[in-house]
């Protein structure tokens, strides 16, 4: 079902036109005062103001250096909603500059947004989320929201929140457990993720199963995937119609194809015919991830069986321009061909 757009539009009496704003170096220390004034529309003329000098990363370091995020954080508690809206915009422009984010990490601002995941108005919780995603972008971002203890709120948030804000909480999983799963899983990651592999959306599908790839890379985050029965939903995204959402399963599933009860649980699923289908198109984005988890089925002897019909396929892969491509295909081959060691074969 279709999902209203997040509007950023402000209330009819809040004119950015009206807003007092000096020239050169005066202007932000002029902003900083405004912002601690203890009149509601000064606040807010003042936030439009910063909204437009905050597009120029120098700006944005000179408001650090003023002192600027101190009096943001202090207005992210804000009880109107239009100062909200506007000091998460002031913080998500800042995001998206190298000095802003460092800004951001230094002066704990990922924590204090942590209350405005349940703010009322669409606009500041996907401000928010716009800001966690960017900052999760860089190691010490993502290290910065599993520190604020974020991971245990947003995996939640996969259940009640708006498409739009939904595809920022799954990048900002992403980002964050390629470098930690345990307090992902301890809150039903794996589970909340399965139910995200069937969204109407190509995007959302495609992001939960990319999230999945992440838990499952880890080795704690493997059986999971496995107990959870997440491995049969992922084989029949392999048929899916968009291209990304192939690519992102068939790697979830290469990282879960290392366990024994993966292997098992893909045969069982019928992976081979598909998994095969991706490996013959040259131009399939999801080519690599799908060799290297034939490679996987190869190590059964059932999966072996299945697959010395199919050695051509692979053959036509060492032609392939990507020389990690090739070589992946050369280790398919060696697994699919080979024979268990017999002593007379010494005679």
């Amino acid at each position: 079902m279709a999902q209203p757009r997040i509007s950023a539009y402000l209330p009819p009496d809040i004119d950015p036109t009206k807003a007092a704003l000096a020239f050169g170096r005066r202007a932000l220390p002029k902003l900083n005062e405004e912002l601690q004034s203890a009149e509601l529309l000064t606040q807010q003329r003042a936030l439009m103001a910063l909204c437009d000098l905050v597009h120029d990363p120098e700006k944005v370091y000179q408001a650090i250096e003023i002192g600027f995020l101190d009096n943001l954080k202090t207005l992210l508690g804000h009880p109107d909603n239009t100062v909200r809206q506007k000091t998460t915009e002031v913080l998500y422009l800042m995001s998206m500059h190298s000095v802003g984010r460092q800004g951001l990490i230094q002066n704990g601002v990922i924590s204090a947004l942590t209350g405005l995941l349940d703010d009322p108005v669409d606009i500041c919780r996907k401000n928010t989320h716009q800001i966690f995603d960017m900052m999760a972008k860089l190691p010490e971002g993502a290290a910065g929201v599993l520190q604020a203890a974020l991971i245990p709120p947003l995996v939640l948030k996969l259940q009640t929140e708006l498409e739009e804000i939904l595809e920022l909480i799954l990048d900002t999983l992403s980002n964050c457990l390629r470098m930690e799963v345990s307090e992902a899983l301890a809150t039903g990651a794996v589970g909340a993720l399965k139910a995200k592999l069937t969204h109407p959306s190509a995007a959302i599908r495609s992001k939960a199963a990319q999230v999945l790839l992440e838990i499952s890379s880890h080795p704690e985050g493997k059986l999971p995937v496995c107990d959870e029965e997440v491995i049969p939903v992922l084989v029949s995204l392999l048929e899916d119609t968009d291209p990304a959402v192939q690519a992102s399963a068939a790697g979830a599933l290469m990282f879960a194809l290392v366990t024994p009860q993966g292997r098992s649980s893909a045969m069982a699923a019928g992976a081979i015919p598909p998994l095969l289908k991706l490996v013959a198109e040259e131009t399939s984005r999801a080519r690599l991830n799908a060799i290297k988890a034939l490679t996987l089925l190869a190590e059964l002897p059932e999966g072996r069986e299945t697959l010395l019909d199919h050695t051509d396929t692979f053959r036509e892969c060492l032609d392939d321009p990507r020389e990690v491509v090739a070589r992946a295909a050369q280790s398919a081959i060696r697994a699919i061909e080979w024979k268990p060691f017999c002593r007379r074969d010494l005679f």
